[in-house]
């Protein structure tokens, strides 16, 4: 029973899937689905109240030493049951009595969170590789749940074919890595790695655990994926799909390269320096051809995937801190401008040009003022939580001597300005008498309480992120620093050369 509750927020998510696929069953073909979706949201909320409890758990370990329970886990877990809940309730404002298999979404979308919330906790790279695997495989269903339209089936497979190759990117990687340490656990590689029979087979390992890793988190140049799945998915889905496996990614990562392979910083710090740059350069440039808004936030998510992982190259609690700092903000922004995009343009994606978006302020202020705050939050503006994300990031680049990339960085966040402004200048701009405009539906209960707490979260950590940043820091203070002219040094030059 001990063990169980390092696992509690799992537990309930999967009672809560099983919960609602039963109900689905025994509901009439005719009935209404939507009390399935409110069923959903109390086992999400469940499993964030669990989840903030477990802050009160001892830190150790459960189940023979594979899942752990510390600040940064559970820190995790609350990003992830937060997006959950949120994209629960945007699914609930977009769809309809008549949309088909609603209680199978509703079950998996708190099925691929158990995934998530695993990853975040998990040890163990092959309980980190079958963590990945729930998640991933509830995603590509999502991904194609429209399955009457031609381009979200599509979507759905060029997403299962991609990420099955990177997933086995991932799990050969976890192979080398064992052929050259003689374990998985993430604690006996970075114990065993000064004797490693064949530091080759090691290194190999790294750079296919980071390939893996790389196309969940959409980095370049393994994001290829990311603008047509995003384009095909429903919008509740892709609030889902473009922050939630993303933080779990983005955890799994943070663990395996300060938990498993602190000694070998020299050789993953360039990988991810050059990540970083491509990401940023490629997100940044692709967005500006983008005249579809999912599109353009596709390559904006790229984008943001490659400012998060400048704070990996610090090498310092500074930069664990800042990237967890980031994925919160980026969460919060990302998932409510989709509340947005999925409420204007229904669950169908009636409105996908940034022109279709033309004078929503005027045709709905609430909808328009909300996308204007996202779309400020993106591009860093003071006051919300993407200019601290950025700020946290870029200083810790600076002060572990990376300052080419910050410098990077910056560059292209002033590039990102561009193509945010212009969709925000639609948004707020007088619609033509000639064109047609096409009515808003009124905003419900569940996208004010979606849109409620991003923009809370939002502006929370733009104006007062202390109490986030020490949670930040604190997960952060359960990974081992490398922080120090020792440890730094080496990786600032083999990342300039």
């Amino acid at each position: 029973m001990n063990q169980a509750l390092f696992i509690l927020p799992e537990i309930v998510l999967t009672v809560g899937g099983i919960a609602v696929m039963l109900a689905d069953a025994m509901m009439p073909k005719a009935a209404s689905r939507k009390s399935l979706g409110w069923l959903a949201v109390l086992f999400a909320l469940a499993a964030l109240a669990a989840s903030l409890w477990q802050y009160r758990l001892t830190p150790g370990t459960a189940y023979f030493g594979v899942v752990q329970v510390d600040a940064f886990s559970v820190f995790f877990h609350v990003i992830i049951a937060g997006i959950v809940l949120a994209a629960l309730l945007i699914t609930l404002d977009a769809v309809s009595d008549s949309t088909e298999a609603l209680g199978e979404l509703y079950a998996l979308i708190l099925f691929g969170a158990i995934g998530m919330m695993l990853m975040s906790s998990a040890v163990e790279l092959l309980l980190v590789f079958v963590a990945l695997e729930i998640s991933s495989i509830s995603t590509y269903i999502m991904a194609g749940f429209r399955r009457r339209t031609g381009k979200s089936p599509e979507s759905a497979l060029k997403y299962f074919l991609l990420g099955s190759f990177a997933t086995s990117f991932f799990l050969y990687g976890i192979a080398l890595v064992f052929g050259a340490t003689g374990t998985t656990r993430i604690d006996a590689i970075a114990a065993a790695i000064g004797g490693a029979h064949d530091p080759a087979l090691l290194y190999a390992g790294i750079a296919m655990i980071v390939i893996g890793l790389g196309f969940k988190v959409s980095a370049a140049p393994f994001h290829v994926w990311t603008p047509d799945v995003y384009e095909g998915a429903p919008s509740p889905v892709v609030a889902l799909m473009s922050t939630g496996p993303k933080v779990a990614a983005f955890a799994v990562l943070l663990r395996i390269a300060y938990g498993a392979f602190p000694l070998l910083h020299a050789h993953w710090v360039p990988i991810l320096w050059w990540l970083a740059v491509i990401s940023m350069t490629v997100g940044n440039l692709g967005a500006l051809r983008q005249r579809n808004v999912k599109r353009l936030l596709a390559y904006s998510s790229i984008a943001h995937a490659g400012y998060l992982l400048v704070a990996f190259t610090a090498l310092s609690q500074e930069g664990i801190a800042a990237a967890s700092f980031y994925a919160v903000a980026y969460a919060a922004m990302n998932v409510g401008i989709f509340a947005v995009v999925s409420h204007a343009g229904g669950y169908d994606d009636r409105l996908t040009l940034i022109d279709d978006y033309r004078g929503l302020a005027w045709r709905s202020p609430l909808l328009g003022g909300a996308m204007g705050f996202f779309l400020i939050s993106l591009i860093g503006i003071p006051f919300t939580g993407g200019f601290f994300g950025k700020f946290y990031v870029f200083a810790a680049a600076i002060h572990s001597g990376m300052i080419g990339l910050a410098i990077i960085g910056l560059i292209n966040s002033g590039i990102a300005a561009f193509y945010y402004l212009r969709v925000a200048t639609a948004v707020f701009s007088r619609p033509a008498e000639a064109s047609p405009v096409m009515a808003v539906p009124q905003a419900s209960m569940p996208l004010l309480l979606a849109l409620f707490l991003t923009v809370a979260a939002t502006l929370i950590l733009g104006i007062a992120p202390g109490g986030i940043l020490s949670g930040a820091r604190a997960a952060a203070a359960t990974l081992p620093a490398l922080s120090g002219p020792a440890a730094v040094a080496p990786a600032s030059e083999a990342a300039q050369r």
